[in-house]
């Protein structure tokens, strides 16, 4: 079942099943997903839902509807897309695949991307602290966002996909550094042992 998850900040605010034909989203209480911010228009933006796939339509909106960084006036929703509403993030999952002989007629089928070829099992993780007074110290992540850091300093946030895990850059002036590398607000997917750096403390990203 696709649906939509709700973010402010890196932090989940709620999780909706996208069960109907059509979902409307805004601010106005009689919106199938109501957002009760000033940057929301009234009626803001709607799903739709079809056997092949989700298509999202922003409803002339005064602030405008945003799919992966880009103004949008109808698009189609790929698994992992990231909508901006307001100041509010909304990432859509959903396992479904495109139909494929409908995909060979349009186009050649790309090449898979790091995320697509890799293995659909479920998986956990955690992050091992290795500096610091909490050295040693083992954080599961449970969540489907979890932030890590430090307010004020260097705050990322590491998303849990099922069958993999990402890490992005959200705020402060200490650009969090994985594998020796600046990470930026697009997501990257870690790795088993991957090595962290946040707000000062060192980090290890923990696979199983």
């Amino acid at each position: 079942m696709p649906r939509i998850v709700i973010m402010m900040d890196g932090i989940v605010i709620k999780e909706v099943e996208l069960t109907k034909e059509r979902t409307s989203l805004g601010r106005r209480p009689y919106n199938d997903i109501v957002i009760e911010n000033l940057a929301v228009s009234g009626e803001h933006a709607a799903f739709y839902v079809t056997p092949r796939d989700v298509a999202i339509e922003d409803l002339n909106s005064t602030n405008g509807t945003f799919v992966n960084g880009k103004a949008i006036r109808k698009q189609v929703l790929r698994h992992g897309d990231e909508l901006e509403v307001g100041k509010y993030k909304l990432q859509f999952e959903s396992e479904q695949e495109p139909d494929f002989e409908e995909t060979q007629m349009v186009t050649r089928r790309k090449p898979a991307t790091a995320e697509e070829s890799m293995p659909k099992r479920p998986v956990t993780g955690s992050i091992k602290v290795l500096s610091g007074p909490a050295n040693g110290r083992e954080m599961a992540l449970t969540k489907v966002v979890t932030t890590v850091g430090k307010p004020g300093v260097s705050i990322a946030a590491i998303t849990h996909r099922g069958h993999y895990f990402s890490i992005h850059y959200v705020e402060g002036p200490d650009v969090p550094v994985l594998n020796g590398i600046a990470i930026s607000t697009e997501p990257v997917i870690l790795k088993n042992g991957d090595h962290m750096v946040l707000a000062g403390t060192h980090m290890q990203f923990i696979q199983t």
